[in-house]
C-alpha cells in the first residue's frame, strides 16, 4: 500500500516537522545511500510569490534530514531547470534557494549550463512524448542514476487543476521546449513518470503546503496560510492527497487517473496510508484556476479555436512572441497591480515573516 506522511506544523518546528514526515513516509528506504542525489527545485516565478515556488525551508528542512541521516553531503546537488518566461538565476536568489544551498555546502547545478543532455530511449511504451518529439527525448545526462526529491507546492494550475509531485518532474527532464506538450500534459506527466522510475535508483517527494494557493497557478494565487507538509515515495499518492486537501476528487484529474491506470502509483486515496494527522475531515474547499486573459489565450492556442495555429505560433521563428507576451501581464501587469499587494499581506504572516530570517 502507498504510504503518505502528513504533518502540520508551524514555523518554530518546521525544519523538524519535514524531517518527520520523511522518516514517517520511509525515505531511507526509497532512496539508497550510494547514490547521487537531486533536490528538484521549483521555480514557477522568478518573484517570491507565497505557495508559488519551492520554500527556503522546505529546502532547508530536507536537505538537514538528508546529512542527519548519513547520506553523503558531497552526492547532494539542488538542480534548477530553464524556462523561456521564468529566470532560475533570479529566481533562486529571490526565493532564498541558492542561500540555503550555499549555507549548507551543497552543489548548485543549472540543467542547461554546461550539462549533457542525451537522447534517451524509454523502456515503457509512450503515451505521447515520442510523437511530441520524433527527433527523440533528450534528457540531462546527470539525472540518469540519481535519486530525485521533488520539492512542489501546494497549488492549483490552469492546465492541470492542481500542480505537485508529478509535474515538478515536466522541468527537470524536458528542455525548454516542454511547452510544445500543453495540449497533452496530463500524458506527458504520466510519460516522464514512466521514464522517471526507469532512470532513478529512488524518487521521493516533499510537498510545502505552509501557503496553499488557490486560483490560476502558479503564479495568479490567492495564497492561504494551511500549515501542512506532505512526504511519500508515490507521486500520484502525494499528489492524490494533496487534492484531496484542496478539494478536489484525484480521480477527476486527468494524470493521476492516468498514472494510476498504468500502474504507476496509487491515485485512490481509500487506498493510500495517510500516516501522521488525522486529515479525515480537510477539506480547503479550493475553487480551483479560474483563467486569467493570459491563460485564456493559451488555451485558445493548444486546445480551442486556435489549434490550427498552434505551430506557426508556438513552434517556429516567431514563437517569441508569447515569451514576451506572458512577461508582459504576469511580470508587469498582474504583479504590479495584483501580486505586490498579497506579497505585503503575506509577509506580515507568520510563514511571510520567516521567509524574511533567510
Amino acid at each position: 500500500m502507498a504510504k503518505v506522511a502528513v504533518v502540520k506544523t508551524k514555523p518554530e518546528t518546521v525544519l523538524e516537522d519535514i524531517a518527520r514526515a520523511m522518516r514517517m513516509a520511509g525515505y531511507r528506504e526509497a532512496l539508497p545511500q550510494d547514490k547521487e542525489l537531486a533536490l528538484k527545485i521549483n521555480i514557477s516565478w522568478h518573484h517570491w510569490y507565497p505557495a508559488c515556488s519551492t520554500t527556503p525551508w522546505q529546502l532547508e528542512g530536507v536537505i538537514k534530514a538528508l546529512v542527519e541521516d548519513g547520506y553523503p553531503k558531497e552526492k547532494i546537488y539542488g538542480a534548477h531547470n530553464r524556462t523561456v518566461v521564468v529566470s532560475a538565476k533570479t529566481g533562486e536568489v529571490a526565493n532564498k534557494h541558492k542561500q540555503v544551498l550555499e549555507r549548507h555546502g551543497i552543489r548548485n547545478i543549472h540543467l542547461y549550463e554546461g550539462e549533457e543532455w542525451v537522447r534517451y530511449e524509454p523502456k515503457t511504451k509512450m503515451l505521447v512524448l515520442d510523437s511530441i518529439y520524433p527527433e527523440g527525448i533528450h534528457i540531462p545526462k546527470r539525472l540518469v542514476g540519481s535519486n530525485i526529491i521533488h520539492l512542489p507546492t501546494m497549488k492549483t494550475h490552469v492546465f492541470t487543476t492542481i500542480t505537485g509531485a508529478m509535474k515538478n518532474a515536466f522541468g527537470g527532464l524536458l528542455h525548454e521546449r516542454r511547452h510544445w506538450t500543453h495540449s497533452v500534459i496530463h500524458e506527458t506527466l504520466v510519460d516522464l513518470l514512466s521514464i522517471q522510475k526507469e532512470i532513478h535508483p529512488g524518487v521521493f517527494a516533499v510537498t510545502d503546503g505552509t501557503f496553499a494557493g488557490d486560483g490560476p497557478g502558479p503564479r495568479c494565487m490567492v495564497p492561504h496560510e494551511k500549515d501542512f507538509i506532505l512526504a511519500s515515495a508515490d507521486q500520484v499518492a502525494i499528489d492524490a492527497i494533496s487534492a484531496k486537501l484542496m478539494g478536489f476528487d484525484p480521480l477527476k484529474l486527468d494524470f493521476i487517473r492516468l498514472a494510476y491506470e498504468h500502474g504507476l502509483g496509487v491515485g485512490d486515496p481509500r487506498e493510500i496510508d495517510i500516516v501522521g494527522e488525522d486529515i479525515s475531515q480537510v477539506n480547503f474547499h479550493f475553487r480551483g484556476a479560474q483563467n486569467t486573459f493570459a491563460s485564456r489565450g493559451q488555451k485558445a492556442i493548444y486546445l480551442g479555436p486556435l489549434k490550427p495555429l498552434e505551430r506557426l505560433l508556438l513552434r517556429t521563428v516567431i514563437t517569441p512572441w508569447s515569451y514576451a507576451a506572458s512577461r508582459l501581464y504576469h511580470d508587469v501587469y498582474w504583479y504590479n497591480l495584483i501580486g505586490k499587494k498579497r506579497v505585503r499581506q503575506a509577509l506580515g504572516t507568520k510563514w511571510g515573516k520567516l521567509f524574511l530570517e533567510y
